[in-house]
């Protein structure tokens, strides 16, 4: 359990003066399941998202994401496309998306640059099959991939890295 301090001015009309007031708030660190089996990458996104407070579980494969969430439930996902099987991140996805409905995936993908093949999630039938919220290209920018999990996890822009 993660406690997080507030400060913030209040103005009273009696006497017009600012003074602080000081609110604790007891929140949980939000989860989540990073899948990538090249370990560099892995090693990337965990220092980018715990430094922004988040708890990380990593993944190395298809198989062992599959062992975390039999006991884990991810408030987010980030999975990798190509694994053990040039599919395994839609098959991942699909599971994490049977399990908990509710989580949103950005799936991670090198291909558009090895292969000229492109994927997007705009279109209602490219949503049917790939059940992954947003897509990145490799590599991922920082500053990219903080915006899109604030955005999926719906953390306002101006919020700290204390606050989740």
């Amino acid at each position: 359990m993660r406690v997080t301090i507030i400060v913030a001015p209040v103005r009273y009309r009696d006497s017009g003066v600012a003074q602080r007031k000081t609110e604790t708030l007891m929140s949980e660190k939000r989860k989540i399941l990073v899948t990538d089996d090249d370990p560099d990458v892995a090693e990337q996104l965990r220092m980018i998202l715990t430094g922004q407070g988040y708890e990380v579980a990593s993944a190395a494969s298809h198989k062992e994401a599959e062992e975390l969430l039999m006991g884990f439930q991810p408030d987010l996902a980030i999975v990798d496309l190509m694994m053990e099987q040039p599919d395994s991140g839609f098959v991942l996805c699909h599971q994490i998306r049977k399990l908990y409905p509710e989580t949103p995936i950005i799936l991670l993908t090198s291909v558009t640059a090895q292969t000229g093949m492109s994927f997007d999630t705009q279109s209602e039938s490219a949503r049917s099959w790939i059940q992954a919220d947003t897509i990145m290209d490799k590599p991922v920018r920082a500053e990219q991939l903080r915006a899109e999990v604030n955005r999926l996890l719906r953390i306002p822009a101006t919020a700290g890295h204390a606050t989740h």
